[in-house]
């Protein structure tokens, strides 16, 4: 047997999973037999015979102790790397129902950090008992920390370069306030080839910075269960708003109740542990509570971020959202804003704020960034999202 064919036949035994019927013949030793056994406690065919496995089947079980998964964790991220944890992860809290074991501190500290790990952990923070709690705060603050280092600044870049460009004058008072690099580029076709020099017919200048805030944002974050990886991301992005001096930011979350965070934005850990997972959906009763938020209509930016399963009054929720949307308020509905790929959410409604002038589409939290710039610009939302979603 050559070598490629020997390589070929170890790989399909770690996918097989051995026994009798897998037909590969082959015996894994060392750290293949580890690995191997890492997964064959996780992806075994729970299919069982006076409790024996049948034969060609993998047999899974994690045992029920923390101590005992916490070691079967350890082993994962020794022998995969952490993309696949992760995955291997999630897998085991859903195939193996480890959710009552995540509230045990031995496991928590063998996990490996993600968003979706951080949206069980909020979804359990009500029931956690106290001596876990602490674990459970330095995985989320694990999290948020890396996804303030690849998203906050990137947000605060975007959202302070839209509010610059809206400030631009044609009429800078003072040599200092000119745009020179703008106004070279906007007056090109005046250049004076014989003389080599340009003639700047138009000047572009940076508006004076008001100390004023310039935009109110108020974000409406549905927290029912389906959006945990959601409220996880739309924490830190809130954050990095409300760092922004000329804005003023709002944090509403929901279910079939309404909290205002707004006050613990300094801190986005704080924030997620401020929520409760779970639970029903009043979108009108949150619309309700952030209309008594806006004092400046036609400054402010109201980003909804809900799957639209509206468990309230579907035609009231419409009504608010015409009214704001007539008084000045930019809407802006978001079905989703993770990475996880298109979300499952209500046609109907979605429809329907479409027919207001209300685009509703899922975002990524790369793309946030862009979206606010573009909100705070007034572009059109509906062709911004067709590009991104094309360029992506």
């Amino acid at each position: 047997m050559s070598g490629d064919d020997g390589e070929r036949l170890r790989r399909w035994r770690l996918v097989l999973g051995g026994e009798r019927a897998d037909g590969t013949g082959v015996a894994l030793t060392g750290d293949d037999a580890r690995m191997d056994g890492a997964l064959e406690r996780l992806y075994g065919a729970g299919d069982r015979d006076e409790g024996r496995s049948r034969p060609g089947r993998r047999s899974a079980g994690l045992g029920d102790s923390a101590p005992s998964v916490a070691r079967w964790l350890g082993d994962i991220r020794a022998y995969f790397p952490s993309t696949v944890v992760q995955v291997m992860q999630r897998d085991a809290i859903e195939r193996l129902d480890l959710t009552r074991l995540l509230m045990e501190p031995e496991m928590l500290e063998a996990v490996e950090p993600d968003v979706h790990l951080v949206g069980t952990l909020l979804s359990l923070n009500r029931v956690m008992p106290d001596r876990a709690r602490e674990s459970a705060r330095a995985v989320v603050r694990t999290v948020v920390a890396d996804l303030e280092r690849r998203l906050a600044q990137r947000t605060r870049s975007a959202v302070g370069g839209a509010l610059d460009r809206t400030a631009r004058v044609h009429r800078p008072r003072r040599l200092a306030d000119v745009d020179w690099e703008r106004t070279i580029r906007a007056n090109l076709r005046h250049y004076l080839p014989e003389h080599r020099t340009l003639v700047p017919e138009r000047l572009v200048g940076y508006g004076r910075r008001r100390q004023s805030v310039e935009r109110d944002v108020v974000l409406a974050i549905d927290q029912s269960g389906s959006m945990a990886a959601s409220v996880v991301y739309a924490s830190v992005f809130g954050a990095a708003l409300a760092s922004t001096r000329s804005l003023r930011t709002s944090l509403v979350v929901f279910d079939t109740a309404v909290a205002d965070l707004t006050d613990q934005l300094h801190d986005p850990v704080e924030v997620l542990f401020g929520t409760q997972l779970g639970g029903g959906t009043d979108i009108n009763r949150a619309l309700a509570y952030c209309q008594g938020l806006i004092t400046r209509p036609n400054d402010t930016i109201l980003v909804l971020v809900s799957d639209l399963y509206e468990g309230g009054i579907r035609e009231e929720m419409l009504r608010r959202v015409g009214a704001l949307t007539a008084s000045g308020v930019q809407v802006v509905v978001l079905l989703a804003l993770s990475d996880e790929g298109a979300p499952a959410y209500d046609h109907d409604n979605a429809a329907a704020l479409a027919a207001l002038g209300v685009p509703a589409f899922a975002c990524t939290p790369d793309a946030f960034p862009g979206l606010m710039a573009a909100a705070i610009e007034r572009r059109d939302l509906r062709e911004w999202s067709e590009r991104s979603a094309g360029a992506g």
